[in-house]
């Protein structure tokens, strides 16, 4: 499998993005053709230029445009993809981009999805930097992407709506649950563009994952700061089982607890939870002179460890903790809702090469509906979990 890693040291923006894989090998004028399909009103030039920064050469991509441009709202962006050429497989991906995108500026601006003004977001430079992001991925073959740390800078920038702090909310909204780092760098690193490409494609962020490196490519943004100013891509092969599993690395904090009320437990877990554990158990355990035991085990990522560390401290009686990092390996999920006798009910598919090996109807939704109908739970999972096997021919 020929998966690429985003090591985004100095940020990421959808133009850093496109140099990028220019640099890596994607033709311009191949680019330009896929870009074509979408039947843009506005014509527009793709300008390629090879530049350096702090002695390390990457491509930049200019989009000219050569008249003016107009605001969108999304559905204007998704009629627009959705009405060309392209693939399917380009299509998908790209207008979930978007769909993040007015997401994020939805909740910020307090707004109907539908509502939301892209401004700076919906212009064809973006619609381009977007699209063509995902068009080169399947150009030069890529299956999976992952992504380091994201450097988001800081500082103020400019935009439609007035001087913002860096980051700008956009781009915080959509990297909730990503680890990020601020950085000393008085600049804004992580454009919402290029945060709504990088967390809708990645399976996962942080080291990079194990690979046979083929080619580098650097993607180079337009200022100069006092780090170099690119995004650099690494395409490679991964060999072995891993291939088949989505895959990232966690935290595990135990402590073996012996003097607290056990009724205090599922309080406990709820506020892990709450505070961002992955997964919290009880395990009984025996201690030094038998003296018997709770051990409390809390899966966390990265960018979880610090809240869930003090809430583990807050809530529990120990006075110290164990940490060790592991990797997990995962069925690739798809989640959809699946229409029953008794209402409508979420439901978890997971797959291995394609295939759908695992089907868990969503708890909450089945209790909820098994109290509506007065009806044990187990009628409504199996219900939930057959209509779901039908619908996808497992």
């Amino acid at each position: 499998m020929k998966i690429a890693y985003f090591d985004c040291f100095s940020g990421i923006s959808g133009d850093m993005v496109l140099g990028a894989l220019v640099d890596l090998g994607l033709g311009v004028a191949d680019l330009k053709a896929e870009l074509d399909k979408l039947n843009l009103s506005v014509p527009y030039e793709l300008k390629a230029k090879k530049v350096e920064k702090h002695g390390i050469h990457g491509t930049k991509i200019d989009v000219v445009l050569n008249q003016g441009d107009e605001t969108r709202k999304l559905a204007d962006i998704l009629t627009l993809i959705e009405d060309s050429r392209l693939a399917e497989e380009v299509k998908e991906p790209a207008k979930k981009i978007f769909v993040r995108l007015a997401q994020a500026e939805a909740k910020i601006h307090q707004q109907d999805i539908n509502e939301v003004h892209f401004h700076e977001l919906g212009g064809l430079d973006a619609i381009i930097d977007i699209v063509g992001a995902v068009i080169g991925m399947k150009l030069l073959g890529i299956d999976a992407v992952y992504g380091s740390r994201l450097h988001l800078g800081r500082g103020f920038v400019t935009s439609c709506h007035g001087t913002l702090p860096v980051p700008a909310p956009a781009t915080l909204e959509l990297t909730k649950g990503v680890p990020v780092l601020g950085g000393d760098v008085d600049a804004e690193l992580v454009t919402p563009t290029g945060a709504a490409i990088i967390t809708t494609l990645a399976r996962g962020f942080g080291e990079m994952p194990e690979m046979k490196i083929e080619s580098i490519g650097y993607g180079a943004g337009q200022r100069n700061l006092p780090i170099p100013n690119l995004l650099r891509i690494l395409i490679g092969t991964q060999k072995g089982f891993a291939n088949e599993y989505e895959e990232d690395t966690v935290t595990v904090i135990e402590t073996n607890i012996d003097d607290m009320n056990p009724e205090f437990y599922g309080h406990i877990m709820s506020r892990l939870f709450a505070n961002g554990a992955l997964d919290v158990f009880f395990t009984p355990v025996q201690m030094k002179q038998v003296r018997p035991a709770t051990l409390l085990s809390v899966v966390v990522a990265e960018e979880s460890l610090s809240r869930v560390l003090e809430a583990v401290f807050r809530e529990t009686t120990t006075l110290g903790v164990r940490t060790h990092r592991t990797k997990r390996f995962k069925l690739a999920r798809e989640e959809m809702a699946v229409d029953t006798e008794y209402g409508k009910i979420k439901v978890k598919l997971g797959r291995l090469k394609g295939e759908i090996v695992n089907i868990a109807p969503e708890y909450k939704d089945c209790l909820i509906a098994a109290d509506e109908m007065r009806v044990p739970i187990k009628l409504v999972y199996d219900a939930a979990k057959l209509t779901a096997t039908k619908t996808r021919r497992v």
